[in-house]
């Protein structure tokens, strides 16, 4: 590592630990939960890697990290984001065949906006030339979770519910369910974005803020028979909306953007009608999938973002000088990712 600088740019966790909030994936300030700093380059050790950043992706669950409101708990003075693209500049022994790839990864033990970061070679994906890096930044949370549920949803008939379905999570899943074949009903809190979901494959898009929703989503229910709600939100109307759904329906919760805690108001419908209230984590399901299965996600994410069938949605791009003391004010831009480079 002669060749490699001593020091790198960092943005790190000014607190460790939990919170007693839950405000949500939003921030006022980030200098309340950042800061801006210099630390040292690390040598990577067995099986890991050290990757040279290239671009890293600002997700809702880095915000609820940042604040002690995930599931997991801060270190603080540890870097911050879960993922990006960068190339291997240094491996550990085992590691080799990556010298010298561009890769997405999930940071492990060395977070995302940095510089230089340390993972393991199992949390990285070797990419093709033509995706972009802003595409490679946004690999791995957004389009593996949204094959993995859409890949769940069609277990169970052909049509599926989607909250926060103008997020870029939910406009992959909306199209690749189109793709598929199946037919997304899609939640949305702002009605502009309706045409949008419909063009990229919604069969039904219904307004969160729509005072007759739940009577509109059970009439829906009632035709096209949801069986899974992949919902993001977890709040009182998502469990309104669940409890239209069919006998045998699955509410499966993979984040929390509301503040809102949901109370259960026919929890007979779980004995009497099978249903199930589950979640979702990504780590897990690269954990437990096989291999193979693996690959075949990952190939097929890749050749929907090299023929553009995917892309990512990029709002605004911040350097890692600029990060903390601009991110409160990117992340106010709607439908759009905010890309951090070094």
């Amino acid at each position: 590592m002669t060749d490699l600088p001593q020091t790198m740019k960092a943005a790190i966790l000014k607190h460790g630990g939990y919170s007693a909030t839950s405000t949500g994936p939003v921030i006022e300030d980030a200098a309340d939960w950042l800061e801006a700093t210099e630390l040292p380059v690390h040598n990577p050790g067995p099986g890991q890697v050290l990757i040279r950043l290239r671009a890293s992706s600002v997700n809702p669950s880095d915000l609820h990290f940042i604040k002690g409101e995930y599931g997991q708990p801060r270190v603080k003075g540890a870097v911050a984001g879960f993922e990006g693209c960068g190339d291997v500049v240094a491996t550990g022994k085992g590691a080799e065949a990556l010298k010298g790839q561009r890769v997405a990864f999930v940071a492990a033990g060395s977070g995302a906006w940095a510089e230089y970061i340390v993972t393991q070679m199992q949390m990285c994906i070797p990419l093709r030339p033509d995706i972009s890096d802003d595409d490679g930044a946004a690999q791995i949370v957004n389009p593996l979770t949204a094959m993995a549920m859409v890949d769940m949803a069609r277990e169970d008939g052909d049509a599926f519910v989607i909250s926060a379905a103008s997020s870029q999570l939910g406009k992959l899943m909306c199209s690749l369910g189109r793709d598929l074949g199946l037919k997304p009903i899609a939640l949305v809190r702002r009605a502009e974005t309706v045409d949008t979901l419909k063009s990229l494959g919604a069969a039904e898009v219904l307004v969160t803020s729509d005072p007759e929703i739940v009577e509109k989503f059970a009439a829906i229910s009632t035709t096209l028979k949801p069986r899974v709600f992949l919902d993001a939100v977890t709040d009182q109307l998502s469990e309104n909306l669940f409890c239209t759904m069919p006998n045998r329906a699955r509410w499966v919760t993979y984040g929390k953007l509301s503040t809102e805690a949901p109370t259960l108001s026919q929890t007979g419908q779980l004995i009497f009608m099978g249903k199930r209230i589950e979640g979702f984590w990504l780590t897990q399901w690269m954990m437990s999938t096989p291999p193979a299965d693996q690959m075949r996600v990952v190939a097929e994410v890749q050749a929907r973002f090299a023929d553009d069938r995917w892309k990512t949605d990029v709002s605004e791009h911040l350097t890692l000088e600029n990060l903390v003391s601009n991110l409160a004010d990117a992340l106010k831009k709607s439908d759009g990712k905010v890309i951090i480079t070094p």
